[in-house]
């Protein structure tokens, strides 16, 4: 039985996705911050005959997030999805997603694949030597974090909004560490959607007159240190080799594959 999850559903659905904390990295953050009440996000629960969990969809925005460690209703939680007529993504562990596919009525115009991968025990992380200088970012410095990304070619394409990036510094689902050169930021790297239990790492860049001077590995490794002290588990998404043999060298382990399925506004 699929059904909307309300408040009182709290407990239980948190019960069952905190049980992969890195796979549900998103679900248990929006959950924290946004509740089961607010209209920017509903919640669904698929249900055993005996009333216990076995799948939840949560949609905030025109995102859709679909998590189940076993066998589910995909037909059915496909249909919720067949009957939105706005919806713009749906996200989750890639052996998840796929069983949706059959059942949907349009299918994704832009499937990307991303290694997905998650660190406990961070090991081998850079010593800062004492004459770099690694800060933590405060509110008033998302301007100048923008502006090092929109600098970066694999990031110029991203979208970027300085006051989002000042309000997730602020409300703490997000921190950034970085080096600065004459007031402005060269190197930097960042947490997203962090949450009691896990932290995603994104942003791990340095411009280019800066790079292979190993300062993205010190303000990599202030920022894992920093997570993993408060107990959080790491989880980022690489889709270069290159990158993923250096962040398994830190500690990570890949844990599966994250799909991104884009898809253009349409009546379905």
């Amino acid at each position: 039985m699929i059904r909307i999850l309300m408040e009182n559903d709290r407990a239980q659905t948190l019960t069952f996705v905190a049980k992969k904390p890195a796979e549900n990295l998103f679900i248990i953050g929006d959950i924290e911050m946004y509740g089961f009440d607010n209209p920017i996000q509903t919640l669904w629960g698929d249900f055993t005959t005996s009333g216990d969990l076995r799948a939840v969809l949560l949609k905030y925005d025109s995102n859709y997030i679909v998590y189940a460690p076993a066998e589910f209703d995909a037909e059915g939680i496909a249909a919720i999805i067949n009957n939105d007529t706005a919806f713009e993504f749906i996200s989750g562990i890639e052996y998840i997603v796929e069983q949706l596919k059959p059942f949907l009525t349009v299918q994704p115009s832009n499937p990307r694949v991303l290694f997905y991968a998650k660190c406990e025990q961070a090991k081998d992380l850079a010593i800062v030597p004492k004459t770099v200088q690694v800060k933590k970012a405060l509110p008033n410095d998302a301007p100048r974090i923008i502006e090092q990304m929109v600098a970066i070619p694999e990031f110029s394409t991203s979208a970027h909004n300085i006051e989002q990036k000042r309000t997730s510094l602020q409300n703490g689902s997000a921190r950034t560490y970085y080096i600065e050169d004459e007031n402005s930021i060269v190197s930097s790297a960042s947490s997203t959607a962090e949450n009691s239990q896990s932290a995603m790492i994104v942003g791990v860049a340095t411009l280019a007159n800066h790079q292979n001077k190993g300062l993205a590995s010190y303000c990599m490794s202030a920022l894992c240190s920093e997570l993993l002290k408060e107990g959080k588990m790491l989880c980022l998404f690489y889709d270069n080799p290159t990158a993923g043999a250096l962040y398994k060298r830190i500690g990570f382990k890949d844990i599966g594959k994250w799909c991104m399925w884009s898809f253009s506004r349409q009546k379905i």
